[in-house]
């Protein structure tokens, strides 16, 4: 029904937007993804997606359409509402969400908060073809480095005082970035912190 919205930067903060459209303000909820690519002020286009409920028509906004159409295909899956997608989308990636269903991860999906096994297993079932039909994700960028070189950098961040999402993006972008270099978990710790 709308499509996107653009307009000026009123409000910013983790969970929402403002945008002034022509003296409307809109309320538009986000996730941390989008959050961290908005600038500060300015005029913003977000791309949303409108849930109509009983009690509430609610605008949820995307920096990029590809984040958009992923939300749009978690919240088809059964108990997978509004609010989870966007918990699954503030707590990774797009690349990586898209990955962990493509590659039958369902663990990675466990480790957003209020996905317990049987929903990530869900999302993973009826996700997998349509993601792979739609090519975000081919077998070539498919990121598949040695998992345990992985989470022991992950951990090691974590214990440095690294929010974990962010230490599981600066990691990505590290392994995507040497792909065939055979790295070390002390290489990967290391270049990890000049990111910051």
């Amino acid at each position: 029904m709308i499509a996107f919205i653009e307009g000026d930067l009123v409000e910013k903060n983790p969970a929402y937007v403002v945008l002034n459209c022509s003296g409307v303000g809109y309320m538009i909820h986000i996730s941390l993804n989008t959050f961290s690519k908005l600038p500060e002020s300015g005029r913003v286009k977000l791309h949303t997606s409108l849930i109509i409920r009983e009690d509430a028509h609610t605008l949820f906004g995307f920096f990029q359409q590809n984040e958009k159409n992923l939300f749009k295909h978690l919240i088809s899956v059964s108990g997978v509402g509004p609010n989870t997608a966007r918990m699954i989308l503030s707590s990774m990636s797009v690349e990586e969400i898209n990955q962990a269903i493509v590659g039958n991860n369902a663990s990675v999906l466990q480790t957003v908060k209020g996905i317990g096994a049987k929903s990530a297993q869900r999302i993973v079932v009826d996700l997998k073809d349509r993601i792979e039909k739609e090519g975000y994700i081919t077998e070539e960028n498919l990121v598949q480095p040695n998992n345990t070189l992985r989470e022991e950098a992950l951990s090691a961040l974590v214990m440095l005082g690294y929010n974990k999402p962010v230490a599981q993006k600066t990691i990505n972008q590290i392994l995507k970035k040497n792909a065939g270099v055979d790295m070390s978990v002390e290489q990967l710790i290391k270049e990890a912190l000049k990111y910051s």
